[in-house]
């Protein structure tokens, strides 16, 4: 896509959001309230919005390689701590994705220079169900489905924040785990236990007694 072609893709999105609703920009303007907390992959075949069927203002967005939450990530804890408890989204969700190039790169036994303390992460992941995901003799299934233990981990990574133990027990602010499946468009609810994941180690993480 030239740049050029991008401008002009603006001009008609305007025309066409003012078409609908001459007031549409000025609502924009207004401030936003979403409900929703995205923290996807940075993979440009994923577009949030596009996937969800959601409209600008709806949904708070981080997306970095492979949706990962690291605590010690500056940048994801800024976003989380905002959509938590200042724009008091209601949802988070983790939506990871098949064919993704980051848990991809993770399995790959290379030095990957600056990315290497990134994907130790989802090495990480790996460490943790060996014994599930070496019992999966079909590598493109051992690939997709670490790719939705990668989900679990981050979701229970979300769950040991302050911000979303606070938010849990004052308002009930959920976490979901998510795949997009490339190959037919489809979003997948992991449907994650989470209080059976969480039973043996929430007390070491519990911040709220």
């Amino acid at each position: 896509m030239k740049f050029e072609k991008i401008f002009q893709n603006n001009e008609q999105w305007i025309a066409e959001k003012l078409k609908v609703d001459p007031e549409y920009f000025k609502k924009l303007a207004q401030g936003q309230s979403p409900e929703f907390l995205y923290i996807g992959c940075s993979d440009s075949r994923v577009t949030a919005e596009d996937l969800m069927g959601a409209n600008p203002g709806e949904v708070f967005i981080h997306r970095n390689i492979a949706n990962m939450v690291i605590s010690i990530d500056l940048n994801m804890m800024s976003v989380l701590n905002y959509a938590v408890r200042h724009l008091k989204v209601k949802h988070i969700i983790v939506c990871g994705h098949y064919e993704c190039g980051g848990v991809k790169a993770a399995m790959t036994p290379a030095d990957m220079g600056i990315l290497n303390p990134w994907l130790r992460n989802i090495r990480d992941v790996y460490r943790l169900h060996q014994e599930e995901l070496d019992s999966i003799s079909d590598s493109s299934k051992k690939y997709n489905r670490l790719i939705e233990l990668n989900v679990q981990e981050q979701c229970v990574n979300l769950i040991k924040t302050a911000a979303v133990q606070e938010a849990y027990k004052e308002r009930g602010l959920t976490v979901q785990g998510w795949v997009f499946d490339i190959h037919s468009g489809k979003i997948i609810d992991l449907k994650i236990d989470f209080p059976k994941i969480l039973q043996g180690i929430m007390k070491i993480y519990d911040l709220h007694y």
